[in-house]
Parts: C-alpha cells; sequence; structure tokens
C-alpha cells in the first residue's frame, strides 16, 4: 500500500505571529517557516505504517511556493521515500484556498493511486479544517477525521475519532482520506545521515497546470487584526471579595 502526505510550510507554531500595520495579513519577513504541526503527525504516521509493514512507499506533497522544498527534505529526512512539489504561486503571502488544493491533491491522487492518504486535520496558519474533507468529497472515497488512533485491518482502516463527547471509534473502507489530530503520536526527530540522504532522495517538481486546476482565488481577506489584549487580573484579600467581585462581573 502507498501512502500520500500532503504537508504545508507555515509559520512556526514557537514564533509570535506579527500583523501588518495596514491590516493586510501576517508578515512574513524574517519569520522562520516550518512544517504544519499536524501534518508532521501525519508524516510519522505513514512511516510507522511503513516500518510496521503495512504500507510500502510514503509520498509525501505540498502545494505552494518554491521554498516548500526545505519542508519536504524535512519530511523526506524523517524517512519518506519521495516527495512531490505542486509551485502554485510566487509569493509567500499568496495562501492557495482548500478547494484548490484539494483539486490539486485529487490529480496527484489519481497519478499515484495510493490507498491511503494522511493529512493534518488542519494548518496552524488559517485554520481551515477542510482540504481532507474536500479530497474525500471530490474522490468519493471513505473519511475518517480527528484521529488519535489509526489501525489497518485488511482493506479496513479502523480509526479513534477525538469528538467534543469524547472518543468515537470508526471502521471505513479503504482507499480512504484520514486526518489526524494531536494525540496521534510524537513525531521523531530526523537524524543528521537522514538529513543526508533526504538531499538524494527523488522530488519531482509540478504546476496546477499539470493537473488542469486554476488557483485563482474566490476569497478576499478583507482585513487582520491581532486578537484583543488580555485585561489585567486584580487582587482580592479574602473569599467574600472574591465572590463579591464575581457577582458584580455577572459570573455568578
Amino acid at each position: 500500500m502507498k501512502v500520500l502526505v500532503p504537508v504545508k510550510r507555515v509559520i512556526d507554531y514557537n514564533v509570535k505571529v506579527r500583523v501588518k500595520a495596514d491590516g493586510s495579513g501576517v508578515d512574513l519577513a524574517n519569520v522562520k517557516m516550518s512544517m504544519n504541526p499536524f501534518d508532521e503527525i501525519s508524516v510519522e504516521q505513514a512511516i510507522r505504517l511503513k516500518e510496521a509493514g503495512q504500507a510500502d512507499e510514503v509520498v509525501v506533497v505540498s502545494i505552494g511556493v518554491k521554498q516548500s522544498q526545505e519542508t519536504l527534505r524535512t519530511a523526506l529526512a524523517m524517512g519518506a521515500d519521495r516527495a512531490i512539489l505542486v509551485v502554485a504561486t510566487d509569493d509567500v503571502h499568496n495562501d492557495i484556498e482548500p478547494l484548490t488544493v484539494a483539486k490539486i491533491l485529487k490529480g496527484i491522487v489519481d497519478e499515484e493511486q495510493p490507498g491511503l492518504v494522511l493529512c493534518g486535520k488542519q494548518a496552524i496558519d488559517n485554520d481551515m479544517n477542510a482540504t481532507g474533507q474536500m479530497l474525500s468529497a471530490l474522490m468519493g472515497w471513505s473519511q475518517a477525521t480527528f484521529a488519535s488512533e489509526i489501525a489497518i485491518e485488511g482493506d479496513k482502516a479502523v480509526v479513534t475519532r477525538e469528538v467534543d463527547g469524547g472518543l468515537q471509534t470508526i471502521k471505513v473502507a479503504m482507499p480512504s482520506v484520514v486526518t489526524v489530530d494531536l494525540r496521534l503520536n510524537e513525531p521523531r526527530y530526523a537524524s543528521l545521515p537522514n538529513i543526508m540522504k533526504a538531499k538524494r532522495k527523488p522530488l519531482d517538481e509540478k504546476t496546477p497546470a499539470d493537473y488542469g486546476v486554476d488557483v485563482a482565488p474566490r476569497l478576499e481577506v478583507v482585513k487582520t487584526v491581532e486578537p484583543a489584549a488580555r485585561a489585567a487580573g486584580i487582587k482580592v484579600g479574602s473569599v467574600d471579595e472574591l465572590v463579591s467581585k464575581l457577582k458584580e462581573a455577572g459570573t455568578v
């Protein structure tokens, strides 16, 4: 079985995001970029499936700017076999929309014929949480979202999902699209020898035109603002005073 893993280049989760003064978007100048954390978990899970003998090949895909090569090389250093980069824009501020990404991924899936697509449940830059579901709909495949546990049983995948009420376990027919949550695994660090080996692993470069997809945006970002600053707290001298303050605030 072949496993396909889409990965996205995003601002590193340790970096404090700054909004541009004109509100047109997020400032990416001299900002550290890295693989989306949920996608990193997807790559780790695909590699574990291969190590367990349940997958033969792990292919990673990124759609965006040419600099996404670095993200793909990270995945290759972790243990993926080969990579595909679809250069869809030259502007790092241009975020390719989920539906466009899903259409391009459909073209890649049609070519590669994987048995399983493992996606991060969402990207931490736009929090869309839509690409995996859209790809499933375009392919007519089964889907399982928010996976915290995955087991392959023949031509079925048993997935434990994180839902509001706790955990839900479902069994889906493969091929399938599965989006993963944070508690699925702990991604490995790439060793130096594997980082060197990753430079020699195949990385194919494509364009959206190769898959007949138009990347023109359908959404317009009107304005970007930072979240409101948290109000300062106050100290109270007793439980009675605390209760009184809570009553004044209308929380009791």
